[in-house]
């Protein structure tokens, strides 16, 4: 199992990132289940409405449904987590941090303000890193 934050979704499905091919071919031949809830597609689907990520999508040749549909087909839908016991400085991440915890797998992430809880989370049974760092 597996916990993948906003940023990484962008870098693995619209952009291409190499750094993240091996997570997406795990992700595709089911080697690792990608869970997620509700609000974290409700994010990614609010985020794709960007200017910025728009005209990368473009580029791409790509449309919202395109990157929702990767969601939809790969990633397990599970109830929202509770409140874990960490609190992340920026609350638009807690949900990443609540399923991790709850469900005690890798989180992946870019975000400096969850990056910086990697110790705390490790306490907690989370390894909370970049997909760069990330060992399939």
């Amino acid at each position: 199992m597996i916990v993948l934050d906003t940023n990484i979704v962008l870098d693995t499905f619209v952009f291409n990132d190499p750094a993240t091919q091996p997570l997406k071919l795990a992700l595709v031949s089911r080697q690792i289940q990608w869970m997620a809830t509700q609000p974290m597609r409700d994010e990614l689907e609010r985020v794709l409405t960007y200017p910025k990520i728009l005209a990368r999508m473009n580029f791409y040749q790509l449309v919202a449904a395109d990157v929702l549909c990767q969601l939809d087909g790969l990633a397990r839908m599970v109830d929202v987590a509770a409140k874990a016991s960490v609190t992340c400085t920026d609350p638009d991440d807690q949900k990443f941090i609540d399923l991790a915890v709850a469900l005690k797998a890798p989180l992946l992430s870019k975000d400096r303000a969850v990056l910086c809880m990697a110790k705390r989370l490790l306490a907690l049974e989370v390894r909370a890193c970049s997909a760069i760092d990330f060992a399939v």
